[in-house]
């Protein structure tokens, strides 16, 4: 072999091998064992375009910033974070939802860095993100959406992003969306995506979601940053219903460890480039919609740091759906339930510990608890019926259902969660390391 030739081989060696180090750099936790195959195949949205680029907020050369631009004429909804400790980013949102969609709009998205938590630096760090996008892209300010996601209490780098605008604008592309959903991870080992398509008489209407989200993760909104884009017209108030409505069944009804975060944004974005008017009563459209959103709050719980379990909790027979869903929450956020699904344990003692410790109405002596199709306990004592090698035998599956009859009325709610192992302990105290 020639000197030029081990010369060429030695690049590609040590090319590789910066490669992987960037990879360890930006992702040191694997790809979740519950996560999906693949990302879907994305629809293009008519009347949005995306971009994303490598800005050094925090990550060393990995995805980080994204842009959406969207055609005058869209409509925007949002549902934020009710955390008392919300960020720059949430505040604005709030402030600028309801704007005239006669102008252009855009949505820039940051990972990193939550810009939460930095008093006056993070509104300013808003602000001139804010004015240079409406600048690039001629656009009203007040039309222009951020979120940031990442560390908590750390001063926005921005000056990073804005001088990666004009890449950002540079490659604008409607093909854009499955790169924006990898620039807006954090501890997330993996994009998230979903789709749906409504046939509306002789048209099509399409629907494209993305997400982050996999630590920090309990029902008070959405605690994450979720971005849908549809090509349906829709009036801003509609889309505000609409959109307020299905988050209770869907993002609202998630729990990865119990804690809101101070960033969490939705925002969802019609641009009505197909010409199909949508009203908020339209069912196909609205079961779509809801879909995606299921589909996207799924994969989050999916994701949920060091998860290795998918959980349906479904409680029924309670007296109403809210003392359901407040039963419902308290099996799912229990620290023993969770570590009791990790260790494949059918410890139902810990179901019935955290129905007790709800403050919902509950009788003892009524209540039937399954593990999936298997009988484990009913009327206050541990089915004649049940053995304990049954319930092991479920708990090893990757997807369980735990389903909770109380028998004192007709109120249901279901919600999802993970398991808590020891991967959520190690990912969470290496997080600002």
């Amino acid at each position: 072999m020639g000197k030029t030739a081990k010369i060429k081989k030695l690049k590609k060696k040590i090319k590789k091998l910066q490669a992987r180090l960037t990879a360890a750099q930006t992702h040191t936790h694997a790809v979740a064992p519950l996560a999906p195959k693949s990302f879907p195949d994305l629809p293009v949205i008519a009347g949005a375009r995306f971009s994303a680029v490598k800005a050094g907020v925090k990550y060393a050369d990995r995805l980080d910033v994204m842009l959406a631009e969207l055609q005058p004429g869209t409509t925007i909804a949002g549902v934020f974070t009710r955390s008392a400790t919300r960020s720059a980013p949430v505040l604005d949102c709030q402030a600028k939802l309801g704007s005239d969609p006669a102008e252009g709009a855009a949505i820039l998205v940051n990972a990193g860095n939550s810009n939460a938590f930095t008093g006056a630096a993070g509104d300013r760090s808003v602000e001139a993100i804010t004015t240079e996008v409406a600048k690039a892209l001629s656009v009203p300010k007040n039309r222009v959406y951020t979120a940031s996601t990442g560390v908590i209490g750390v001063p926005l780098p921005h000056d990073r992003i804005l001088s990666r605008i004009d890449a950002l604008k540079g490659t604008l592309t409607p093909e854009g969306l499955e790169q924006a959903a990898q620039a807006i991870r954090t501890t997330d080992t993996f994009a998230k995506g979903a789709k749906a398509e409504v046939k509306i008489g002789d048209r099509t209407v399409q629907i494209a979601g993305i997400a982050k989200g996999s630590g920090m993760i309990a029902p008070d909104m959405a605690t994450m940053l979720v971005f849908i884009f549809t090509d349906a017209k829709i009036a801003q108030d509609d889309l505000q219903s609409m959109l307020s409505d299905l988050t209770e069944s869907s993002f609202n009804s998630i729990t990865v460890d119990s804690d809101t975060s101070t960033s969490d944004t939705l925002l969802l974005a019609a641009t009505g480039a197909s010409g199909v008017e949508v009203k908020p009563d339209h069912q196909a459209f609205r079961d779509a919609l809801h879909g995606v959103m299921l589909d996207l709050a799924h994969q989050v719980v999916r994701d949920g740091e060091g998860a290795t379990k998918f959980v349906e909790v479904r409680v029924t027979g309670a007296k109403s759906d809210a003392d359901a869903r407040t039963h419902a929450l308290a099996i799912a956020n229990s620290p023993l339930v969770k570590t009791a699904i990790a260790g494949e344990d059918p410890n139902w003692g810990r179901v019935v510990m955290a129905i007790g410790k709800s403050g919902a109405y509950a009788e003892r002596d009524k209540l039937s608890i399954r593990f999936g199709e298997v009988l484990v306990a009913e009327k206050g004592w541990v089915s004649p019926e049940y053995r304990e090698q049954d319930g092991a035998r479920y708990m090893k599956q990757d997807e369980l259902i735990i389903s909770v009859d109380l028998d004192v009325g007709s109120g249901a709610s279901t919600v999802w969660t993970c398991d808590l192992t020891h991967g959520y302990v190690q990912i969470n105290a290496d997080y600002r390391s």
